[in-house]
């Protein structure tokens, strides 16, 4: 390899521009420019998980439980909220839960909404191709998993997001680095091992879960002419049965706000969006009509 710096793509640049740059055959531990920072926040993150179960490998169920509720609170936030109101818009919160949500997903490290939406939209136009730069049909599981995220360049947001480059989401996009901090710190005044797992524990265990879905989601060992998404049962262990693991389902119907679509598919998220609109904090949501032969499919 050479010892060049490895390019990064400019925020904004075409999914074929990307692909042109070819970052998955750089050394993994070559951040790409501009993206040194993210590496090192993977590095502190994989540090502290690791003393976290070296130093209190036994926190207590006081602790264990917090740890618990921050991640079920930021992964619903991820997967009501970033994924399936922001991204694909299938429904639309009320701007108090969509706030709190926001809130909890990002102290959670699933990033600013914006970005988060421009990498998913990006995913889903380009899927399964040299384009869809965090699939495993192009680096394999270990880019598609993780290496992606600090080596492929900048999210695409004036291509794939001008409907939601707004004041509103560009709050969220400076406060970043701040509720990163937040998440990582939040266990701090409760002593050293809840600062290990309610922080970068946690916070750890919350991206490999989130980073199967690009891995090992997009992993068949049959490929369907409509794709390699697949439904990963397993995973939603790691979700809390959240419904983000109901990938194929997800990628059949892109437009919908359920993601499990048989009573044996468990999807919180789905639920929790059936509870706001009864309450009225939800609304517009989106419910694809399922023949037959998708619910055997997906069964």
């Amino acid at each position: 390899m050479s010892g060049a710096p490895l390019e990064r793509a400019p925020a904004g640049t075409d999914a074929s521009e990307i692909a042109r740059f070819q970052p998955w055959r750089q050394p993994w531990w070559r951040p790409g420019r501009g993206d040194t920072g993210t590496f090192i926040w993977m590095i502190i993150i994989h540090l502290g998980a690791l003393a976290a179960l070296v130093v209190a490998p036994l926190p207590g169920w006081r602790i264990a439980l917090g740890a618990l509720a921050l991640h079920f609170l930021g992964g619903l936030g991820t997967t009501v909220a970033f994924h399936r109101a922001i991204a694909h818009k299938s429904v639309k919160l009320h701007p108090a839960v969509q706030g709190a949500l926001t809130f909890f997903a990002m102290i959670n490290g699933s990033g600013a909404p914006l970005s988060w939406a421009a990498y998913h939209r990006l995913h889903h136009a380009k899927s399964d191709t040299p384009e869809d730069i965090s699939s495993p049909g192009v680096g394999g599981f270990w880019w598609s998993h993780l290496r992606w995220i600090w080596q492929a360049g900048g999210p695409p947001i004036s291509r794939y997001c001008r409907d939601i480059d707004t004041p509103s989401y560009r709050f969220w996009q400076r406060m970043q680095v701040p509720l990163a901090l937040v998440g990582l710190l939040i266990g701090a005044p409760f002593g050293l091992a809840a600062l290990l797992w309610l922080g970068p524990l946690r916070i750890t265990f919350a991206l490999h879960a989130q980073c199967f879905v690009n891995s090992v989601c997009h992993m068949r060992p049959d490929r369907r002419p409509e794709g390699t998404a697949r439904n990963v049962v397993w995973l939603s262990l790691l979700h809390c049965f959240q419904g983000e693991n109901w990938h194929q389902n997800h990628h059949d119907r892109p437009g919908s706000a359920r993601l499990g679509w048989t009573a044996p598919q468990l999807d919180v998220g789905w639920y929790t969006i059936l509870l706001l609109e009864r309450l009225g904090l939800a609304k517009d949501v989106r419910r694809p009509s399922f023949d037959r032969s998708s619910l055997d499919a997906a069964a």
